[in-house]
Parts: C-alpha cells; structure tokens; sequence
C-alpha cells in the first residue's frame, strides 16, 4: 500500500498520471574528431616489420541538459617501426545518451561502464577504417569490460558503488 491507503501503488510506475519508471537511451552517436597521421610516409610502408601498437583509451562524461548526457570515449591508436612513428589514429567518439528517474548513485557507473560499452563496437569500427584507408592493415581492437575498469578506478579511489564493487 501507498501512503494513500491504495494497494500496490509503490509498485506502479506512474504516480499521479506522470511516468516514474527509470530509463535509460541512446539518442544519437556521432564522431567528434577523428585525426590519422602517417608522418613518414612513403618510406614506413618499406619497412618489412611489424609495427609496435600502442593503444589508451579515455572515458568523459558531461550533462548537456535536463535529462541527457554526452559520453565520449577517446581512442587514441600509436604505432612505431623501428623507432619511427607509423602512424597516429585519434577518435573522439560520442554518444547522447537519455537518463530518466535513474537514481543519483547509478548514472555515474551507466555513463561510465555501460555508456561506453555501447559505443565501442562503432568506435572500433570508426579506428579500423582510418587505419585501413591511412595504408595499413585494419586493427580490430579487443573488446574491453568499461563495466569492470569502471569499478576497478573506483574501488582505487575509495569509492562504493553497492554491494558487487571488487568481485567483478
């Protein structure tokens, strides 16, 4: 009952007519910047080597208004032969994404873990095709638990996110 007397009102996910249900979209994705260097280029392509890669990726999040966030996931590619640059791929690759009646304590590890995880096959596809036209091979970069990593930085920071933080 509700505080009105009304059976199984808790339960119901309107409240007054009004839509109290959590949820949670993605509204649109889009490449923010893309940038491939070959910088030594034509002579890296004689090179019989393979390249040394070097990947980081970055994860930001910002509200950009009443009920809807940006997620970026920042994928920065290196590769080297023989002590000279290869190439440099960069992306900056977003998403909006729709939170509505989420609890305080889930949006940070939605934007953080799940928001990325969605955008990342579209993001490795985006990397691969740069690498690809730029003269290389395509680099099909492995799939990464952002749920985990997320968790991982916040149990390093002290930070309590239920009960399942440091058993994933």
């Amino acid at each position: 009952m509700d505080e009105q007397g009304n059976p199984g009102a808790a339960n119901e996910p309107y409240v007054n007519g009004a839509d109290t249900a959590p949820a949670a979209g993605l509204i649109s994705q889009y490449v923010k910047d893309l940038s491939f260097e070959n910088p030594n280029a034509p002579a890296v392509f004689q090179e019989q080597t393979a390249p040394e890669i070097n990947v980081q990726f970055d994860i930001g999040a910002a509200q950009v208004g009443d009920e809807v966030h940006e997620v970026t996931l920042k994928i920065e590619v290196r590769a080297t032969i023989a002590g000279k640059t290869a190439f440099i791929a960069e992306l900056a690759y977003a998403g909006l994404f729709g939170l509505r009646n989420i609890p305080e304590e889930h949006v940070q590890p939605f934007l953080l873990g799940e928001g990325p995880r969605l955008l990342f096959p579209f993001a490795r596809r985006v990397v691969a095709d740069a690498i690809r036209d730029g003269g290389f091979p395509p680099l099909l970069l492995e799939p990464i638990d952002f749920q985990a990593l997320f968790l991982q930085q916040a149990q390093q920071q002290g930070i309590q996110f239920g009960s399942d933080v440091g058993q994933a």
